[in-house]
Parts: C-alpha cells; structure tokens; sequence
C-alpha cells in the first residue's frame, strides 16, 4: 500500500506547523504511519539549503536564484525522504510543497508559472499531492500573529501586497482543482480550525 501526500499551504501565521502537527496525530488515530516534515528542508542537505534561502544576504537574492534554490532543496527532500517514506506505505504530512513556490516566487515574485512548470515537472515527475490543505488568512492579520511569535524570516518581512499576491495564487490554485485541495479559514480558533481539517482528511479515507 502506498502513502499518500498531505500538504498543508497558506501564507506567513497562518498556523501552518501547528495544524500539521494535528493532521499527524489524526491519521496515526486512524491506524496509518505518518512523517512530518516541511519545505524547504526536511532532511541535512535540504535544510542547509533552507538555511541559504531564508539568510538577509547583503548582496539580496533575486527571484530566480530563490526558485532554483527552492527546487534543489525539494529534490534533495524527495529523493531522501519523501519518496522512500511514500513507497514503504507510510503518510508524508509536509508544511509547504509545490503550491508554496507558485505562490511566492511565481505570484509574489512575479516569475513566470511555465518555468516553475518546467522545474516541477523535472524534480516531481508525476508526483502530487493526494490533498492540499489551503490555511486561508488575511496578510494583515498574519502579519500580527508573526510578530506575536518573535522569531521571523525574510519572508516574513514582506510587504503585505507581496502577501496578498501569495494568498490569490493558493486560492486561485484552489479553484483550479478542488477536489484535491481544501481551503479553510484559518481567522478562527484553533478548535474550529481543525474541525474544518478532520472533515478535509476524510476524503482520504
């Protein structure tokens, strides 16, 4: 039996770590071996690789070396983890995948969506995820709760209009296909929140 690929996306404090951590716990309830991971990163090359992405380098990083660097990442992370984990039968529940780069680098950076094609289709080959879970949340508010929580990235510093180009790609990428993505409105308590994802997970069933 195969596992099967669980993603949860959506823009910065949207809750994204925190409800992966429940999508966990729900499937190992309901018998089946989970790995949680995220992107970028998720093994030792992939998160030396985070770690380049996410520094405030003097010199800046222009969108394309971003995209590249994402990708190298995300090949690293299938080729090690992901992939074996799906094979042996086991659930991946990753906090970001694919949708993140269309959203960020292709929406808010403004690169074009065939070039992310054409990476995607070389590092996933036929792979996508079985649901996409879509955490949907105003940019101002998101922004609010990163601070709350202190630590941040460069991502996080964004202006809000580069948020908001990022919260249109996951919704439009929503419309496009929705019986394999779920968007749930992540402006709710954390109760309501996963109440909504439980229902998402039962698809899978």
């Amino acid at each position: 039996m195969k596992g099967r690929l669980i993603v949860l996306e959506g823009g910065e404090g949207a809750g994204k770590s925190t409800h992966a951590q429940f999508v966990r716990e729900w499937l190992e309830r309901s018998g089946r071996r989970v790995v949680l991971t995220r992107e970028p990163g998720g093994t030792p090359l992939a998160e030396a690789i985070r770690a380049l992405v996410l520094r405030g380098w003097d010199e800046g990083i222009d969108g394309t070396t971003e995209l590249l660097l994402m990708f190298a990442a995300r090949a690293a992370h299938l080729q090690a983890l992901v992939r074996p984990a799906l094979d042996a039968g086991q659930d991946v529940v990753c906090d970001r995948f694919v949708d993140a780069t269309y959203a960020y680098q292709g929406a808010g950076r403004g690169l074009r969506e065939k070039d992310i094609d054409l990476l995607a289709g070389l590092v996933l080959k036929r792979l996508r995820p079985d649901l996409v879970i879509v955490l949907d949340i105003d940019p101002a508010v998101g922004a609010q709760r990163v601070q709350g929580r202190g630590a941040s990235n460069r991502f996080d510093a964004e202006a809000l209009a580069f948020q908001a180009r990022v919260r249109k790609a996951y919704l439009r990428r929503a419309r496009r296909e929705p019986k394999r993505y779920a968007v749930i409105d992540a402006d709710r308590s954390r109760e309501a929140v996963q109440a909504d994802v439980a229902h998402a997970l039962e698809r899978l069933k």
